[in-house]
C-alpha cells in the first residue's frame, strides 16, 4: 500500500521499519528531520512536511500526545487539509477518548476516514512487528487498513465501529500495567524490606502463579533497576493515567487506585525521574520503605 506515517519517535520508528520491511510504499515524516533520513537506507521516501506524507491511500500518525496530534491535524498544512476525499487517517497513538470522538467528526466533514487504532508493545515490540493493534472505525475503512495492521503484529482486536472504543481499550490496558506496575513496586519493596530475595521471588510468582509476560518483563525492571533507556517514559505514563481519570470521570465510573497511581507518578516525577522508564515507581516504593537502591 502507498502509506505515510507521521512521527518517528522508538515507537514510530520501529513501525516504519515493520512497515517497509512487508512490503509497503512509505513516505515519513517528523518534525526532527534527521529521524526520517535515517530510515531512508530501510527504503522510506522522505518528506519535507505533514502535507507530503498525506498523498497514499492511508496516513498513519504515531505521536505522543493530544496535543501533538491536534498540531498535526488542524491549520492549513495539516491532514485533515491535505488529505484526499476517501482517504484514511489512523492514529496509532495513545489519545483521549474526547480527542477520538473530535477527530472521527471532523474527518467525516472533510470527506475521509478515520480509524484509532492504539498499539500495545514497547520500542523493541515495534521493530520486530510484535504489536498488538486494537482497532475501531467503520468496518470497511479498518478492512482496507488490515495489511498494515497485520505488518505491524500478530494480533489485531477489532473492537467496533466508534473509533474510540479502541483508545478506551488502549487506556483500560495501560491503566491494568499501572497497576502491575504499583503492586510489584508494593510487593518487592516489602520483601525485600523483610529479608527475602526479591529476585528469586519475583522468579517464584512468574513461573507459578503470575506467569503473564506484563509481570515478568517489568518485574525485572524494578528488580534489577533498569530504567533507563526508557521503553516508555515516565510522563507518558502520567498521561495516561490521567486520561484513564478524564475518560472514567465523563462517563461516571470511579476508579479510586487510577487516583493512587496517579499520585505515585506524580510523585515519582518530582523526584526528578522525568527520563526513566515507568517501571521506575519500584524504586520510589522502595525508597518510601527506607531501602537503598540495589545499585549503591
Amino acid at each position: 500500500m502507498e502509506v505515510g506515517l507521521i512521527g518517528l519517535g522508538r515507537m514510530g520508528s520501529g513501525i516504519a521499519k515493520s512497515l517497509l520491511r512487508a512490503g509497503h510504499r512509505l513516505t515519513v515524516f517528523n518534525r526532527t528531520r534527521e529521524r526520517a533520513e535515517a530510515l531512508r537506507a530501510d527504503g522510506a521516501s522522505v518528506a519535507g512536511s505533514v502535507a507530503e506524507a498525506c498523498h497514499g491511500d492511508v496516513v498513519l500518525t504515531m505521536v505522543a500526545d493530544d496535543a501533538a496530534l491536534e498540531a498535526v491535524v488542524s491549520g492549513g498544512g495539516g491532514i485533515l487539509a491535505s488529505l484526499g476525499g476517501g482517504c484514511v487517517h489512523v492514529s496509532l497513538s495513545t489519545i483521549s477518548v474526547a480527542l477520538s470522538d473530535h477527530l472521527a467528526a471532523e474527518h467525516t466533514k472533510a470527506g475521509q476516514e478515520y480509524v484509532a487504532a492504539p498499539v500495545f508493545g514497547r520500542p523493541e515490540a515495534a521493530e520486530s512487528a510484535k504489536l498488538f493493534v486494537v482497532a475501531a472505525g467503520a468496518a470497511a475503512s479498518v478492512q482496507r487498513c488490515k495489511p498494515l495492521f497485520e505488518a505491524l503484529g500478530p494480533k489485531l482486536f477489532v473492537v467496533g465501529e466508534r473509533p474510540s472504543m479502541a483508545n478506551t481499550v488502549k487506556l483500560t490496558g495501560n491503566f491494568l500495567i499501572a497497576t502491575v506496575l504499583e503492586s510489584l513496586a508494593e510487593a518487592l519493596a516489602f520483601a525485600r524490606k523483610s529479608g527475602v530475595d526479591a529476585a528469586l521471588l519475583l522468579d517464584f510468582l512468574t513461573t507459578t502463579m503470575f506467569t503473564a509476560p506484563v509481570y515478568k518483563s517489568y518485574g525485572e525492571l524494578i528488580v534489577q533497576e533498569k530504567h533507563s533507556p526508557p521503553g516508555f517514559t515516565l510522563p507518558l505514563g502520567l498521561k495516561d493515567v490521567r486520561l484513564v481519570l478524564q475518560a472514567a470521570e465523563a462517563a461516571s465510573v470511579p476508579m479510586p487506585i487510577a487516583s493512587v497511581l496517579r499520585d505515585r507518578f506524580l510523585t515519582a516525577m518530582a523526584r526528578g525521574n522525568q527520563d526513566k522508564d515507568w517501571s521506575v515507581i519500584g524504586r520510589v516504593a522502595a525508597e518510601d520503605a527506607g531501602l537503598p537502591s540495589l545499585k549503591d
